[in-house]
C-alpha cells in the first residue's frame, strides 16, 4: 500500500498523545570512532515497521507557480509534516560533490579523525558517533559529522576539519544552497499562512546552522538495531538529503512505515518550532532511521535554527477567543534544554506535557 500527499488517504493521519523514547538496550560492541551497536530490546520490537504500507511524502514541484507551490507546501506541512521538494534549482553537481566529499570523509581512519570527536553536545563543530541524551546515555548506530556556521557572517567554519581538502568548500556551498532553499520555503509558508513575508528573517533563523553527515553502518541484526531513535527534530525547518538506500521511517496512522522519496529531490522536514509558531497549524512528524545487514547508509541535513535568545511563541495571526495558545513563549535555547531532558517525541506529546513543565522554569 502506498500512502501518497494527494488526500485520498491524509484523514487517516493521527499522531499519538505520548511517546516513550526509554530503552532497555544491551551494547554488543564499541569500536574506536565508530558507531556503537544498541541490542534496543524494546522500540524495534514493541513497534516493528509496518512493511504493507509506504509513504510518499507529498512532491512540491518548485517550477509551479508561485501560488501553486505555497498550496503544496501548506498542505503538506498541515498534513504530514513532510514534503519532498523537486525542480529546486539546487545544481546537481552541488549536490554529487557533497555526497562524495561526506563518504570521502568517513573513509578516514579512526586516528584521521580522533581530534574532531566529542561527546560534548553544546560543542558547534564535532564528530560523534551515535545520539547521546542527556538523561540515559542510550547511544544508537551513527556516525555523525555536524558542521557549523553563523550566518550572515560567521567564522565558526574555521574549526571545520581540513580533511579531506575539498570538505570546507564543498560543504559551504552545499550549505548556502541548501539553506537558501529553505528560508525560500519559509517565504513560501508565509504567503500561504498570510503572515508577513519577513517574518521567519532574523533571529528565529539565524542561529548557527547546521549541516550534518550521516552515517549508518550495516547491523549483523536490523531488526535489534536502530540508527537513530523516534523523535521530532527540535529546529525550524530541516533540508534532508535523503539516502537511495531506505532506512527513513515516519509514524503514520499509529505505524512506523518506510518514507519513500522521489529522484533528485530533498526531503524537508517541519520542526517543532514551526509548530509552535503557527499554534498547531503545521505539524512536526515523529520520525526514526533504521539500519540494514548490508550496506552503509549516507544521508545529509540541513538545520535552520532560531538563536538561543530568541523567544518563540504562537504568532498573534493564529490567535483568536476560540483559538487559544497551545504553547506559551519561550526562547529556543529553554525549549531545548526541555526537549532534551524529556526526550520528546511527538508534537502532541509536546503540546499536553510542556506546559506542566514550563512552570518550573
Amino acid at each position: 500500500m502506498l500512502v501518497t500527499g494527494t488526500g485520498e488517504t491524509s484523514s487517516a493521519l493521527k499522531i499519538p498523545h505520548s511517546s516513550s523514547h526509554s530503552s532497555s538496550g544491551k551494547m554488543l560492541q564499541t569500536t574506536a570512532y565508530h558507531a556503537p551497536l544498541l541490542e534496543y530490546s524494546n522500540e524495534l520490537l514493541r513497534q516493528p515497521a509496518n512493511s504493507a504500507i509506504a509513504l510518499l511524502p507529498p512532491v512540491v514541484d518548485m517550477s509551479s507557480s508561485r501560488d501553486e507551490v505555497c498550496r503544496a507546501i501548506l498542505d503538506g506541512g498541515k498534513e504530514f509534516g513532510f514534503i519532498q521538494v523537486v525542480n529546486h534549482g539546487i545544481p546537481e553537481q552541488a549536490i554529487r560533490d557533497m555526497e562524495l566529499v561526506s563518504q570521502e570523509f568517513f573513509q578516514l581512519s579512526a586516528a584521521d579523525k580522533a581530534h574532531l570527536y566529542s561527546e560534548d553536545t553544546n560543542k558547534p563543530t564535532r564528530f560523534f558517533s551515535g545520539t547521546t541524551f542527556e538523561t540515559g546515555g542510550d547511544k544508537y548506530s551513527m556516525n555523525t559529522l555536524r558542521l557549523a556556521y553563523s550566518f550572515p557572517n560567521g567564522d565558526s567554519s574555521n574549526d571545520w576539519p581540513s580533511s579531506p581538502p575539498r570538505l570546507r568548500e564543498v560543504a559551504m556551498k552545499y550549505m548556502e544552497l541548501t539553506r537558501g532553499l529553505g528560508m525560500e520555503l519559509l517565504r513560501l509558508l508565509c504567503e500561504g499562512l498570510g503572515l508577513r513575508s519577513d517574518y521567519f528573517e532574523g533571529d528565529i533563523s539565524r542561529g548557527d546552522a547546521a549541516l550534518s553527515l550521516f552515517q549508518y553502518p550495516p547491523s549483523s541484526d536490523p531488526s535489534m538495531t536502530l540508527g537513530l531513535p523516534p523523535h521530532c527534530d527540535r529546529n525550524l525547518i530541516t533540508i534532508l538529503l535523503p539516502s537511495a538506500v531506505k532506512g527513513l521511517q515516519i509514524l503514520y496512522n499509529g505505524d512506523w512505515i518506510d518514507a519513500q522519496s522521489v529522484p533528485n529531490a530533498f526531503i524537508v522536514n517541519f520542526g517543532l518550532q514551526l509548530e509552535v509558531v503557527t499554534n498547531g497549524i503545521l505539524k512536526s512528524i515523529e520520525h526514526r532511521v533504521v539500519t540494514n545487514s548490508t550496506v552503509s547508509r549516507l544521508s545529509i541535513g540541513t538545520f535552520i535554527h532560531p538563536t538561543e535568545n530568541c523567544l518563540i511563541g504562537p504568532a498573534d495571526e493564529f490567535l483568536t477567543e476560540d483559538n487559544p495558545p497551545l504553547y506559551r513563549a519561550m526562547t529556543f535555547g529553554d525549549f531545548k534544554r526541555i526537549y532534551n531532558v524529556i526526550k520528546l517525541g511527538s508534537s502532541l506529546n509536546l503540546t499536553t506535557n510542556l506546559r506542566d513543565i514550563q512552570e518550573n522554569i
